[in-house]
């Protein structure tokens, strides 16, 4: 089956068809490092990286492209409500950025492009855009930059709007333009209330770039005039990803192909944000959850689906992907290591089908049960094969308990924490078979209902008991 994706532009599932055979080009937009990185913040890092994990898979050579935003009007009006300068606040950011994915299993982008590495391209970028009629400098001597949206008859073609029906954003400023729907290219220094650190050297004086433009320049440095894939956040589309087509297309560029936007996760309806003071960071939700079991509740649910947070949902998830993991160790007691196989069709076919992950767990849940059969039936091959394939999905959706990544961020105090809950857990089942010994069954029974209770099954086999959380 051909791999089929959701384009935000045609508003259809279409085909994928690559620009060049066997490759594919992916830019993410990544995030601005203003502040610490909450749960709606890295849904599209790993809603992304199981594309990339999946179209790896199946055979394209992926450079994935994820941009950091390090220069923006957030970063200078936080930093300045901290009293630090702004690339410094840009920088830790950024590195809880880093922690956050990595502990997510969120695989490092081919490149990793910062803004403020690339104010030359973006400045070329908005010459060409003068000079072709698609900009013009503010006649007020602000030093801004606009691009002409009437310039531009596709204007409004990805979000389906018509330029005479929009209206400006209501914090836009309207200084200098010739319409108020233009948006800013370059942004001139305001000596009085930005710092000089803030501020690049350009053919319109001092300044910065606008948030669209880095985009832009940045995607084409890496990818090329034309290339197959971008996505982000649905609310992205309008303006931000709207604007970048426009001044990129006007520009002479091809620039994406397909247009990818993941939805939002949200608290009490409302999108997850530092403004709505809802934020989840991800370090805190990491002390009521392991990391692998939020990266399995994320994908849980399809890309494109609005997931509504709560902590009663998420340990759902948490006690369905244990089920997971005891169907595996159980596996492994029986028939040793356990490498990883291929994944059966229906997998391929779901994960196929827009990126269906929803529908590619329940496929794996599916397998798990007629893996815990075959266990109780005691039929080692068919456990063999099938825990095989466990692992195969798993690995293509980045939470194989058997990665080495997920393996390395159980040490320390998981590892502390694994290993007295096995010790405790063998004391009460040396006195569990004593007490069976002796046949006092109720000593006995009174202590597997105690595990039971903790979230420890037990399993009684001819080779002694077997526990699974």
């Amino acid at each position: 089956m051909t791999l089929r994706l959701y384009d935000s532009a045609t508003r259809e599932v279409r085909d994928f068809a690559p620009l060049e055979e066997g490759k594919a080009g992916i830019y993410l937009c990544g995030l601005t490092v203003q502040s610490e990185p909450h749960v709606g913040h890295v849904r599209s890092g790993v809603n992304f990286d199981v594309l990339r994990r999946w179209m790896t898979a199946s055979g394209y050579d992926v450079t994935f492209i994820r941009n950091i935003t390090d220069i923006d009007d957030k970063i200078l009006i936080k930093s300045a409500e901290q009293g630090r300068p702004w690339y410094n606040l840009a920088y830790l950011m950024k590195r809880e950025l880093d922690r956050a994915y990595d502990a997510l299993n969120v695989l490092p982008a081919t490149y990793e492009p910062a803004a403020t590495g690339h104010i030359p391209e973006m400045i070329e970028l908005i010459s060409r855009l003068v000079t072709r009629g698609h900009a013009y400098a503010a006649s007020d001597g602000s030093g801004d930059v606009y691009f002409d949206v009437k310039s531009w008859p596709a204007y409004g073609e990805l979000s389906g709007q018509k330029v005479d029906e929009m209206e400006a954003a209501e914090d836009a400023d309207p200084r200098g333009k010739r319409d108020p729907r233009d948006f800013a290219l370059w942004k001139g220094f305001k000596k009085e209330t930005e710092p000089a650190t803030a501020a690049w050297p350009s053919p319109w004086g001092p300044g910065r770039p606008g948030w669209h433009i880095e985009c832009s320049a940045m995607a084409l440095k890496y990818l090329g005039s034309a290339f197959d894939i971008h996505g982000g956040g649905v609310d992205l589309r309008f303006p931000h990803h709207e604007n970048e087509q426009a001044q990129s297309r006007a520009a002479g560029c091809g620039f994406a192909s397909y247009w990818l936007h993941n939805a939002w996760i949200t608290t009490a309806g409302e999108k997850m944000s530092k403004s709505l003071g809802n934020s989840l960071l991800i370090p805190s939700v990491l002390e009521k959850v392991r990391a692998i079991e939020l990266r399995f509740y994320m994908i849980a649910a399809h890309y494109r689906s609005h997931v509504e947070f709560s902590y009663e949902a998420l340990s759902e998830a948490a006690a369905g992907f244990s089920r997971i993991e005891g169907f595996l160790s159980r596996a492994s007691a029986l028939v040793g290591p356990v490498p990883v196989g291929a994944w059966p069709a229906s997998f391929a076919a779901a994960m196929d089908d827009d990126l269906g992950t929803s529908t590619a767990v329940g496929v794996l849940y599916d397998a798990v049960r007629e893996g815990n059969k075959a266990i109780t039936e005691g039929a080692h091959d068919e456990v063999a094969a099938i825990a095989g394939s466990v692992r195969g999905m798993l690995d293509v959706l980045g939470i194989d308990p058997l990665d080495p990544h997920w393996a390395a961020a159980s040490s320390g105090s998981d590892a502390k924490l694994s290993a007295a809950v096995s010790a405790l857990v063998a004391g009460l089942l040396e006195q569990r078979t004593a007490a069976r010994a002796a046949k006092d069954f109720a000593a006995a029974d009174a202590i597997r209902d105690r595990l039971k209770e903790a979230g420890i099954e037990l399993e009684d086999t001819p080779e002694g008991p077997k526990w699974s959380i």
